[in-house]
């Protein structure tokens, strides 16, 4: 997949993002609408994740693991239902933007800044304190296990052909990356165990 395939595609779901959000939130209701409602509990669902992971200071990471868990999820689902190999590019075929390995790296490096960004501003640069516990001879072991960490979640996010099963999986998929990152934000704000 190329870049200007995978490019057309994100653009294509941000359009999809936006109009939705202008559609279900612009007019605030007293009685709130069926979408209203499928959005809300989305966002609960979304918490609750972050909430366990993270812990009570969760509260600014919800748009973090949202926006992974919405993108990664919209994304499969857009590729198992949207005919995208209808639309011919003069190098390739669309396809859904989590098919191309670029974007699976590119969140599961998102996810790293962000670990390291919640532990130096919880923490401070005593933040790096942690990779001489218990003993400073750990210390080549405790940098390599941060910086494995981003390959960790690269696997999470494996296009599967077959239409019913990718939209069971895409929805586990988008899952498993949003909650592996919110324990690692969560594991970096908290004392080393």
């Amino acid at each position: 997949m190329n870049v200007l395939s995978c490019s057309i595609n994100t653009l294509t779901l941000k359009g999809l993002y936006d109009i939705s959000g202008v559609e279900l939130f612009g007019i605030h209701q007293t009685i709130p609408t069926d979408g209203q409602n499928f959005f809300e509990y989305v966002l609960e669902f979304i918490r609750d994740v972050s909430k366990t992971q993270i812990g009570e200071e969760y509260g600014s990471w919800v748009p973090f693991i949202g926006t992974m868990f919405l993108f990664i999820f919209v994304s499969n689902w857009s590729g198992a239902l949207l005919p995208w190999k209808i639309i011919q590019l003069p190098h390739g075929e669309l396809a859904a933007p989590t098919n191309d390995i670029n974007t699976t790296v590119a969140l599961a490096l998102l996810t790293s800044v962000a670990y390291f960004y919640a532990g130096l501003t919880k923490k401070g640069l005593g933040y790096f304190g942690k990779y001489i516990q218990p003993t400073p001879i750990l210390l080549p072991i405790n940098i390599l296990e941060d910086f494995t960490k981003p390959l960790s979640l690269i696997p999470s996010i494996v296009p599967i052909p077959v239409m019913f099963l990718g939209l069971f999986t895409s929805g586990i998929q988008a899952l498993i990356f949003a909650t592996l990152a919110a324990a690692y934000i969560g594991e970096s704000m908290e004392g080393h165990h």
